[in-house]
């Protein structure tokens, strides 16, 4: 009998540390529970901000395509602005140039009614002529004076070279066609010969 209640306590007491040890379990799973909902909220507040985070980037993102968009076309229209503009003076910068070439036609038509008149034919041409050079000089046209220079590539285009004594070598003995610039940039360069 004594076996029997030993028995008994010993089940009784694997049964009490079985209660024990559940409570325990439970216990402890439900600090494991805990600590899982805790993580998760803080994962879900982690993730919300995330969320709001993106949300403003894509609000932001929104906002500067916008503002891209908005300076595209402003852009836009001032690049047609410029142009038309651009198209009009390039149109009417002609006119002051035209309006100063007008008087040198009626020249044209005086010298053409005297062609029988050679002496008056040659003075009407001759004064075409001032008058032509006179309209491009005040537009700032100006000769490239060449005759007895020394040789300059940049102003100059040597069409002949010939040997003479009397000149130092690359000085320009003579001008086939003249040369002009306008202001500072050369519009035709002069056809000279040289002497080597």
């Amino acid at each position: 009998m004594t076996n029997n209640k030993q028995k008994n306590n010993g089940k009784n007491h694997e049964e009490k540390k079985t209660e024990e040890e559940i409570k325990q379990e439970a216990t402890n799973n439900k600090e494991l529970v805990q600590e899982s909902k805790t993580e998760e909220n803080k994962e879900l507040t982690e993730t919300e901000k995330l969320s709001m985070d993106l949300i403003k980037s894509y609000e932001k993102i929104d906002e500067l395509t916008d503002t891209l968009q908005r300076l595209q076309a402003e852009f836009e229209n001032f690049r047609k602005r410029t142009e038309k503009d651009a198209k009009r003076l390039s149109e009417y910068s002609s006119a002051s140039v035209i309006g100063k070439i007008l008087p040198i036609i009626d020249t044209f038509e005086i010298a053409i009614k005297n062609s029988d008149d050679e002496k008056k034919f040659k003075e009407g041409t001759v004064m075409i002529y001032n008058e032509i050079m006179s309209v491009l000089k005040s537009e700032g046209l100006k000769k490239i004076e060449a005759l007895n220079k020394q040789f300059d590539p940049y102003l100059h285009e040597a069409m002949m070279a010939v040997e003479k004594k009397e000149s130092e070598k690359d000085t320009i003995i003579e001008v086939l066609q003249e040369g002009y610039m306008l202001k500072d940039r050369v519009l035709r360069h002069s056809k000279v010969k040289i002497s080597k």
